[in-house]
């Protein structure tokens, strides 16, 4: 088959198939390297690393005695030293590397460490990716080995004292293999991935977009619509296809696709196969390696140990926040279709780390999830719990019904009276009455969530929407200074996220 054109080396190779016992044996052996690795860490010193190693129940034990952590929590209490140059913290030697991440509503940058073991086991997990589509049916042969357009973050960091920082995407790019980079595969190339500026880097991709032949797409799905459609625009193109004949893979993380499907298949002159990713700042959580799978497969077996909190009242306040001592169960005491907040322990020094995610187990023999939202970005005024993989799919369901395009949507909860109500911000480009569109959400929604169609007859008491363009909610990321890369739109709006939007809307009526 084709994919064996790109000619990995043996030492490669060799890693890409390793035999996955059941998954609980797999996790305790990932765990148990992670401890030993870090017994000596000043970490690792004090919870006990060499007593948790001894244990007959090393899990059990490592639940015990570490506790757990959110990012504030654990950068306030360790991760502040390895800013400051200092090895041995919660990972063995100096942390050289930084990925700045501020989510997609929080405004200060969040520094997750990164280390050269990180890093080599994110591409270890990519490959495992790329070999898994040799099982894939009428795979585009044409397509393997051609160009990999990675629209990330920039590949020039910020330089700090002992540490350099900037986008993970753009740490990962500036550290591919040597072979990646020689066969000429990744595009657009090192110098303009280096572009800090994002509207030049895009003038500088759709200028070079005839010189490449493509056959992957990989970015955030907005992003990277916003950049075809610019090349598009600038050839005089029917579709994409015209220019990259070979296009045939679009590897997409970070936001679910439902949205923005309708909007890519307009640009596409041949349907795209999608491969999703759970690619996050502190590590590469899991790959779709099925064709047509439901789920992705978690990294069980390369140095990320997996703990799992129901994500309940129990475990949970009303603002999403995690108790200090909640419960967290391993994966192979996991059920299926219940929803979990995500603990990881890594080889950059994350312990116990609630990385803020939400998923659902869906088929527990591959270990496949699919990640159902944020534990911040909810809604549940009154009991609805409504997720964010309930406003994705109806939304997905809406826009097949009216065919239109619906990239990006917001949901806040607002008062009614005495009681509740929610209002949606939908981006639309095409003329919609939003009051049908309000009524159709509401009915997808009372299907997709019982406890929804409960409340609509109680205390959640309206449901409406305001239309905008798409231009609407790009010029606000603009204006908060998230445009490009690994920025995505919020789908739940609360707080100071929630005033400055409705101060940004003011703004624009004026």
């Amino acid at each position: 088959m084709a994919i064996f054109d790109i000619k990995l080396p043996k030492t490669i190779a060799r890693v890409l198939n390793i035999p996955i016992s059941n998954p609980r044996s797999q996790q305790l052996k990932v765990l148990r390297k992670l401890l030993r690795k870090a017994r000596f860490t000043e970490f690792g010193q004090k919870f006990r690393y060499d007593d948790i190693l001894l244990s007959k129940h090393l899990g059990k034990k490592f639940q015990q005695i570490v506790p757990t952590y959110n990012y504030d929590k654990i950068y306030t209490d360790w991760w502040y030293k390895t800013l400051e140059g200092k090895p041995d913290v919660c990972w063995p030697g100096v942390i050289k590397f930084f990925a700045l991440s501020s989510g997609t509503s929080e405004a200060a940058s969040k520094y997750i460490p990164i280390t050269k073991e990180l890093i080599k086991s994110n591409t270890i997990t990519s490959l495992r990716q790329l070999v898994s589509l040799t099982k894939y049916d009428n795979v585009p042969k044409s397509a393997i080995g051609k160009g990999w357009l990675m629209l990330g973050g920039s590949t020039q960091l910020q330089k700090g004292p002992t540490y350099f920082a900037g986008d993970l995407s753009g740490i990962q790019q500036k550290n591919l293999p040597f072979w990646f980079q020689g066969l000429g595969l990744y595009k657009p190339g090192k110098k303009i991935a280096r572009e800090k500026d994002w509207s030049k880097k895009i003038d500088e991709i759709v200028e070079n977009a005839p010189n490449w032949d493509i056959g992957f797409i990989i970015g955030v799905p907005a992003w990277l619509q916003l950049c075809i459609e610019k090349i598009i625009e600038r050839y005089q193109l029917k579709n994409i296809h015209e220019l990259w004949p070979n296009l045939a893979f679009y590897v997409h993380g970070g936001v679910a696709m439902e949205p923005y499907k309708k909007g890519f298949e307009r640009l596409m002159g041949k349907p795209l196969t999608y491969i999703e990713t759970y690619l996050a700042s502190e590590g590469f959580l899991a790959y779709q390696s099925r064709q047509d799978a439901k789920g992705m497969s978690l990294s069980i077996n390369n140095n990320i140990f997996f703990e799992f909190v129901p994500f309940d009242d129990n475990n949970f306040d009303s603002e999403g926040n995690m108790i200090e001592n909640p419960q967290a169960y391993m994966i192979h005491e996991i059920e299926e279709h219940k929803e979990y907040a995500l603990l990881i322990s890594t080889n950059a020094g994350a312990w116990r780390y609630a990385i803020g995610d939400t998923v659902k187990l869906v088929d527990k023999e591959r270990t496949e999830i699919i990640i159902t939202g944020r534990t911040k970005h909810f809604l549940s005024l009154v009991g609805e719990h409504l997720s964010v993989d309930n406003m994705n799919k109806a939304i997905d369901l809406v826009s097949n019904e009216l065919n239109i395009s619906i990239p990006e949507f917001t949901v806040t909860g607002v008062p009614d009276g005495n009681f509740f109500g929610h209002k949606w911000y939908v981006a639309c480009n095409e003329k919609i009455d939003k009051e049908v569109l309000a009524s159709l959400l509401d009915e997808k929604l009372k299907t997709l969530n019982d406890d929804y169609e409960v409340e609509r007859k109680h205390a959640l008491k309206s449901i409406s929407v305001e239309v905008l363009t798409e231009n609407v909610f790009m010029a606000f990321m603009k204006s908060k200074g998230k445009i490009g890369g690994q920025h995505k739109f919020p789908r739940v709006l609360k707080g100071k996220s929630l005033a400055d939007w409705l101060a940004f809307l003011s703004q624009l009526s004026n």
